[in-house]
């Protein structure tokens, strides 16, 4: 079991000093656009994920006129009591530290406290370009495997290496296929373990997907997802040479699993094409539950779900849908937050679970 226990913030995007308890399994956050509701998810976040959701750069997230933040959480993870605490230092410089011990790197936290984010800009998974829902698939697959990380990392590193040489080649005039061939060979090792990790965990993953669509659209309608890959068909070896002509003109790696991809039919058409507005809400809301339900059953505990404003992008139905699963049929803490007040109550109150409910 997982549960955050308390959160303390300083000079933390609009919190100057503040604490918050939470004492129940579902918290409700109300309040007016602008006094915070997001950025205490988002502080949550980085506790379990050392870094913030909806921005890339630390210090975008330091409180207008001071130099550093300081987050800390006090978590029980399977009843033991964990204190994690992230700190940006006036320098830039970024700590992460668990009951005192600090990390070396910041890619050791990653599952320790698995977490789960529906919030509005989440569209871009359904009409966004590859690189989104391969993120989505890291992102996930980085909480289930540490080696899978640690991969994904060195894979990233080789891939900038290679394209930094193919630039250099070009500028210069000059190839060096020895410097090729060894790039080359240190590319397809994480390349090779990435594709396999994907290929196996999605051919479970991607009919949770499915079912869990039907579910939530009550619709019948013929939604199938595909895992995309240029390995399926050919050896990353082999496509690393066949197209070393065309990346040399091109000056980047045209092949490889950075081009991985999910793709999304329905009515065996392209789904973010012809799909509506509520279509692809549910797509959305089938993704991230399947992550949620596969992160339980592959930790032995519920993650963390943060749903940010969802109840102003959908519908009745589907937020009552939403709220049976993630509330009831789920036994981890939820943190929602709301504009409203009354319907967040309302919402909450239906379904007959005791809350706990700040207003900012």
């Amino acid at each position: 079991m997982l549960h955050l226990e308390k959160i303390s913030l300083i000079q933390f995007k609009n919190y100057s000093h503040q604490s918050f308890d939470f004492k129940e399994r579902i918290i409700g956050i109300c309040g007016k656009n602008g006094v915070g509701k997001t950025n205490l998810l988002d502080a949550i976040h980085y506790l379990c994920f050392t870094r913030s959701y909806f921005s890339r750069l630390d210090y975008s997230n330091v409180q207008h006129g001071n130099t550093g933040f300081r987050i800390e959480g006090d978590f029980a993870l399977n009843d033991k009591a964990e204190k994690a605490i992230c700190i940006l230092r006036e320098t830039g410089r970024k700590e992460f530290s668990v009951n005192e011990a600090a990390y070396d790197k910041f890619s050791q936290h990653i599952g320790r406290y698995p977490c789960v984010v529906i919030a509005p800009d989440d569209a871009i998974l359904i009409t966004g370009g590859s690189e989104e829902r391969r993120k989505f698939l890291d992102a996930l697959l980085s909480q289930l495997d540490a080696d899978y990380l640690k991969q994904l990392i060195a894979y990233n590193k080789i891939l900038q290496q290679r394209n930094s040489a193919l630039k250099s080649f070009a500028e210069s005039g000059m190839t060096d296929d020895a410097l090729l061939n060894v790039l080359d060979a240190q590319l397809q090792k994480p390349g090779d373990f990435i594709f396999d990790k994907r290929k196996k965990f999605l051919l479970s993953f991607l009919p949770l997907v499915k079912q869990l669509y039907n579910e939530i659209s009550k619709s019948g309608e013929d939604v199938n997802l595909f895992y995309e890959s240029e390995l399926l068909q050919a050896s990353f070896a082999g496509l690393l040479q066949v197209n070393r002509t065309r990346d040399l003109l091109i000056q980047r790696t045209s092949s490889g699993i950075h081009r991985d991809d999910l793709d999304i039919k329905l009515d065996k058409q392209d789904f973010k094409n012809i799909a509506s507005q509520g279509q692809r809400k549910s797509l959305l809301l089938a993704l991230k539950l399947a992550e949620m339900e596969t992160l339980k059953n592959e930790k032995g505990f519920a993650p963390l779900l943060l749903l940010d404003d969802v109840f102003e992008k959908l519908d009745e139905d589907r937020i009552s849908n939403l709220l049976n699963k993630v509330c009831l049929e789920n036994d981890g803490q939820v943190f929602i937050t709301d504009t409203n007040e009354e319907r967040l109550k309302q919402h909450l109150n239906a379904l007959s679970v005791k809350y706990q409910l700040f207003k900012l």
